[in-house]
């Protein structure tokens, strides 16, 4: 009698359910904090940025390309981008890096120099 009320007292018990699921609530809270919801951010801000793509804007492209927006074409989301003198290419919206100067005038960045 006496071994077994010191066995039983020294039995450990069991954790609960929410005890046991409590780590992997955490974890997968810390990873939508930390990686999800910024990356969210980032991609609706990017989108924002290609849809609000005028003529005129010096743009960056995913490849690296500088040029100036000269054509929009809104259903096709494609846009046409002047790198050198005489030179279009044309351009997925959704390969932009960067947009730099939002319609700035080509005769006023000339004007600088």
């Amino acid at each position: 009698m006496l071994f077994s009320s010191v066995l039983a007292q020294a039995a450990p018990q069991q954790p609960g359910m929410l005890e046991s699921f409590l780590p992997f609530i955490l974890i997968i809270a810390i990873f939508w904090f930390l990686i999800l919801r910024p990356q969210n951010k980032k991609m609706k801000a990017h989108r924002e940025m290609v849809n609000n793509v005028r003529r005129g804007d010096t743009v960056v492209t995913a490849g690296g390309l500088v040029g100036k927006v000269t054509k929009v074409k809104d259903d096709d989301a494609e846009i046409e981008v002047e790198i050198a003198d005489g030179v279009r290419v044309r351009v997925i919206k959704g390969t932009l890096s960067d947009v730099r100067a939002k319609g700035e005038p080509a005769v006023a960045a000339d004007e600088k120099k």
